[in-house]
């Protein structure tokens, strides 16, 4: 089904894809980013050693590069982009999307509704509200969603069932955050200081299937150490 149209008083909406080595997925993404709904699509590529920065070009996104690796630092690059532009140019929403095609990026119009009625300032596509592709999430992955959400709800006071990385926010409010994380504990830190701010947070279901190649994170033990540690001492650190 293909997305609904766009209202005729759309505010402008920006699209930030942090992508390491995602060259075979990235093309793909963005073919299915709804692109009468958004004014510039920003892929970071983060210290990539493949062709995403040139598959992304070839796709139309606008191409940042940001060599210090790390989550955190690409999504702060492609804000900084976006916060560059003249006032009259600013976007009013800004969405947060990962590049290995996990997402479904043709359901960002639902993601916005709840900005564009003013219901909400921040909102998460969350995964375990919608249907997941079996393996598309590993069996750590959902425990750490659980923990994190689980001490969000208890420590800060407010309810998330996910830590999504689909998810998009009034670009004023997110400005008003200062996002300081440079690596796994991006995504927990915007959660809670959104709590911290009173923003309205809401969530969304949205789908969820197997990534195209490997996972940096949740695909070795490593990975799943390090950001696991990372998310933990971020909520404690901001209380």
């Amino acid at each position: 089904m293909p997305p609904a149209a766009p209202p005729a008083s759309l505010p402008l909406i920006d699209v930030i894809i942090p992508a390491h080595n995602e060259a075979l997925s990235i093309g793909r993404v963005l073919a299915e980013i709804p692109r009468n709904w958004v004014r510039d699509i920003i892929v970071v590529a983060n210290a990539c050693t493949d062709h995403t920065a040139e598959a992304a070009a070839e796709a139309g996104a606008t191409v940042l590069r940001e060599d210090r690796p790390g989550y955190g630092w690409a999504c702060l690059r492609g804000m900084a982009h976006c916060y560059a532009r003249p006032a009259t140019q600013q976007p009013a929403i800004i969405v947060f999307l990962d590049g290995d095609y996990s997402d479904y990026p043709e359901e960002l119009p639902a993601l916005v509704q709840p900005l564009l009625t003013q219901e909400a300032d921040f909102v998460i596509g969350s995964r375990a509200l919608g249907q997941r592709e079996p393996g598309s999430m590993l069996p750590q992955q959902i425990f750490g969603n659980w923990l994190a959400t689980s001490l969000l709800r208890r420590l800060y006071g407010v309810h998330f069932t996910d830590l999504g990385p689909f998810r998009a926010i009034r670009a004023d409010a997110l400005q008003r955050l200062q996002m300081a994380d440079k690596t796994y504990g991006w995504t927990v830190e915007m959660q809670l200081k959104a709590a911290q701010h009173k923003l309205r947070c809401t969530e969304v279901p949205v789908r969820y299937r197997r990534r195209i190649g490997f996972s940096k994170v949740s695909g070795t033990v490593k990975g799943t150490l390090g950001a696991g540690y990372k998310i933990l001492w971020t909520i404690f650190r901001y209380l």
